[in-house]
């Protein structure tokens, strides 16, 4: 039998509530904000040092809130969210507060707004106790390339969180707050979400505004929520979700009937890929098994583009990724080179001292990809097979609900175990970029633990818009 969440060894001693409970308790009186922000406080200050999680802790801030929310309460007038306690990965801005991006070319850079998804988060009333660690500009699969160092994993601190939203899946998983607000570019809130036993939602393309978020690859970026309980997540994105004008991308989200033809799909590709770690394999079969039982029929399909989704999102993205930073030159804010010779000196040494190795490398790569003589090579053609997988996913989704398979292919690496070789880096993305190269919604949720303690993610990609259907199902695992 597979070990659930709440059986874990790597949990805090107080098994988490879902907030429905806790808002439950603060209205019947036997709760406050204050002690629950306390509570998170306690055990920030007993891990944070160690498992490298929190850049920033708003300590008396978050204290301030909680007694505001407390009275509130009292007099009936608090916010759908009063009570939740939340960390901000830190690619999300927030007025007066510092925002990184996990990298030194945005040193002492204070923004002077609040990003949308996090704006509506606080309007009802949620509380923000700091800004998360994550791989510098969301760039990582495994949080150690972070200029701030890697965040470890709670389950085995020898192990790496998962990235880029490491952080946000740590303080979840320690529980050092309720939810965390991550962004998904290629994985990168379901895979540390796997790899730290949590769940996590990576949204539709365009269903929450990216306006405050820190660009990596606009048309691949995503804002989603990371916690505990996927009705927690549903909460959140609810929200967060909706038009806002300062983001064209963002669209409303249509009332789609709840499918009942109950079929689901795994890619035969996928589950017989020889990078899937063996007990994951049978962990996962064992979950389709529990799913047939609960009246779903599973089937697998032929997807013949597998080889292709990772040089595609990889193209595209550091692309993309070249475009947009660009504009951190030292010029305005963030990082400036001391004494440079001109102009040009000045933009060289600035993006030299203040980009990690692995941003260079991709923005070196997207610059490649975008000269004059490989743009047709290179860009052109990933922008046309991107359209075919979209294509073939969507009709793979057209006769089936949701298509499931393993988050990742093994559990969480060995610090330092895949850094010497980035294409291998690259490869712990092959089972989540569809999902992004596609637009579509997924989920990951946890899976049990392997012999070694460390967890496992099952993952459901769904329509786009589907996501109320991506949590119901989610429940079931």
């Amino acid at each position: 039998m597979l070990l659930c969440l709440n059986e874990s060894p790597f949990l805090m001693e107080n098994k988490p509530l879902p907030y429905a409970e806790i808002r439950r308790q603060l209205i019947e009186g036997r709760q406050s904000c204050l002690s629950l922000v306390q509570q998170y406080l306690k055990q920030i200050d007993a891990f944070n040092a160690e498992y490298n999680v929190f850049l920033e802790v708003y300590r008396e801030e978050a204290l301030v809130q909680a007694k505001q929310i407390d009275e509130k309460l009292k007099s009936g007038h608090a916010g759908k969210l009063a009570g939740m306690v939340i960390g901000i990965k830190d690619l999300l801005t927030y007025e007066n507060h510092g925002s990184q991006a996990g990298s030194q070319i945005l040193n002492g850079f204070t923004s002077t707004f609040t990003g949308t998804a996090v704006q509506r988060l606080l309007d009802e009333d949620a509380i923000v106790i700091g800004r998360q660690n994550c791989d510098e500009f969301g760039m990582g699969s495994t949080n150690e390339n972070s200029s701030f160092g890697p965040v470890l994993n709670f389950a085995n601190k020898i192990h790496v969180a998962g990235g880029s939203s490491g952080g946000s899946a740590v303080a979840v998983q320690a529980g050092m707050c309720h939810l965390s607000i991550g962004t998904d570019t290629g994985g990168s809130i379901r895979m540390p979400a796997a790899f730290c036993g949590i769940s996590g939602l990576k949204p539709t393309y365009g269903l929450v505004s990216r306006w405050g978020l820190i660009a990596y690859a606009s048309s691949f970026d995503t804002i989603g929520p990371m916690g505990h309980f996927v009705e927690d997540l549903a909460l959140a994105m609810s929200i967060m979700a909706g038009p806002d004008e300062q983001d064209s991308t963002v669209v409303s989200a249509p009332d789609l009937v709840k499918s009942s033809t109950r079929k689901l799909a795994y890619i035969k590709e996928i589950v017989e890929h020889p990078s899937l770690q063996p007990e994951i394999r049978d962990a996962f079969f064992m979950q389709v098994d529990s799913l047939k039982k609960a009246g779903y029929e599973v089937e697998s399909v032929d997807f013949p583009y597998i080889d292709q989704m990772l040089p595609t999102y990889y193209v595209l993205t550091t692309a993309e990724a070249s475009s947009n930073l660009s504009r951190f030159d030292g010029v305005k804010y963030g990082h400036r080179t001391e004494n440079p010779h001109d102009l040009m000196d000045l933009y060289k040494k600035t993006r030299d001292e203040g980009f990690g190795e692995e941003v260079k490398r991709r923005i070196m790569l997207g610059t490649f990809v975008l000269s004059a003589d490989y743009y047709d090579a290179y860009y052109t053609k990933a922008q046309k097979v991107r359209r075919l997988i979209q294509e073939y996913t969507n009709r793979i989704l057209a006769d089936f609900d949701f298509i499931i398979s393993p988050t990742t292919s093994s559990t969480a690496y060995a610090i330092g175990e895949k850094t010497a070789d980035p294409l291998q880096m690259y490869l712990g993305d092959l089972f989540t970029v569809q999902a992004n190269v596609t637009g579509l919604p997924a989920i990951s949720v946890p899976m049990g633990v392997d012999t070694n303690h460390l967890p496992m993610g099952f993952q459901f990609m769904g329509s786009s818009f589907s996501e109320n259907a991506l949590i119901e199902i989610a429940k079931l695992i």
